[in-house]
């Protein structure tokens, strides 16, 4: 198995005004139900950094670890919030119940991702924070899990902490293959290098989990409040898919990643080589239709305030 990404294949074009004007390369995996390989394109078993589609990885294995979180603040656990009400006060939640204070987070401060969030916030006159930034829950249930096990709380991102080596073993055990590096998330936080391959196959045991496993619970519970997963501001595709496709499982990652699985159908999971989110919706949605299922894929591209064009898959 190769250690190094080698790069992918023409996915997307971006047409304006019937005018294919950019291209996204990348690659994509399709696992039928059994975990087979279906369909692919690109290099996916190169190792790639999933971002923040592993949250729901480490989410497992934060419940294996003893984090005692079911429902939206398990949900919020996996998520890339978008600072909303509803994300913060959850977070904040999450914190309190365990005696632990929003500057015991080791994720950097920020902004609310939401515009309607940051206005508000702005308008608070408040600053960046580090419970607004979009990792936040991850980061609460990280230190609650570590609070849990009685586990330092100050380094709980260090790699050699015993909180990161569960996170570890867990992410290695889901993928059914070793981590091949580890690298620093843009919250700080550890995130590790494996393939597509297994990032899909990893989703894929998420939802075909028996009901009373962390597996299960963690994909409940992301599919029960997909609002908390993401947000409802637009342009979101974890809510907005969560939503339109029953049983979906989905969780994007920063540079073009995104994973997916729907129980007794698949999964998939693909890098834009670009870092490009534009193009992941209609690729993802292209690898799904392998699958026999209809996904909203479109991509639309604005000119003078209007649609002129569009982002479309050529796999």
């Amino acid at each position: 198995m190769s250690d190094l990404y080698a790069g992918g294949e023409l996915l997307a074009e971006v047409v304006r005004s019937e005018f294919v004007e950019s291209r996204h390369h990348g690659s994509v995996v399709v696992l039928d139900a059994n975990g087979e390989v279906a369909a692919w394109a690109g290099d996916v078993l190169g190792a790639v950094f999933p971002r923040s589609s592993v949250k729901p990885l480490q989410a497992v294995g934060m419940l294996r670890a003893g984090l005692d979180l079911a429902g939206p603040d398990l949900a919020l656990a996996a998520a890339s919030h978008r600072g909303q009400e509803a994300h913060i006060s959850g977070v904040r939640e999450i914190l309190d119940k365990s005696g632990i204070t929003a500057d015991d987070l080791r994720c950097p401060p920020d902004y609310p991702l939401a515009e309607d969030a940051r206005d508000a916030v702005v308008r608070a006159g408040h600053r960046r924070e580090r419970i607004f930034m979009n990792c936040s829950g991850k980061h609460a249930g990280m230190l609650r899990t570590a609070r849990a096990n009685d586990w330092p709380l100050e380094t709980y991102l260090d790699p050699a902490h015993p909180l990161q080596q569960r996170l570890a073993a867990t992410v290695e055990e889901l993928a059914g293959e070793p981590i091949r590096a580890t690298g620093v998330d843009g919250c700080g936080a550890p995130v590790f290098a494996f393939s597509l391959r297994g990032l899909a196959g990893a989703f894929l045991r998420l939802v075909s989990a028996p009901e009373g496993s962390g597996e299960r619970a963690v994909a409940d519970a992301m599919r029960r409040y997909p609002l908390l997963v993401s947000g409802d501001d637009p342009g979101e595709d974890d809510t907005r898919l969560m939503r339109a496709v029953p049983g979906l499982l989905l969780k994007g990652g920063a540079e073009g990643v995104a994973a997916a699985a729907l129980p007794g159908v698949g999964a998939v999971a693909l890098k834009i080589d670009d870092g490009g989110m534009r193009a992941r919706l209609p690729v993802l949605a292209a690898a799904f239709a392998r699958l026999g299922v209809n996904l909203p894929g479109q991509v639309p591209v604005f000119g003078g305030g209007r649609e002129v064009g569009v982002v479309r898959s050529v796999w």
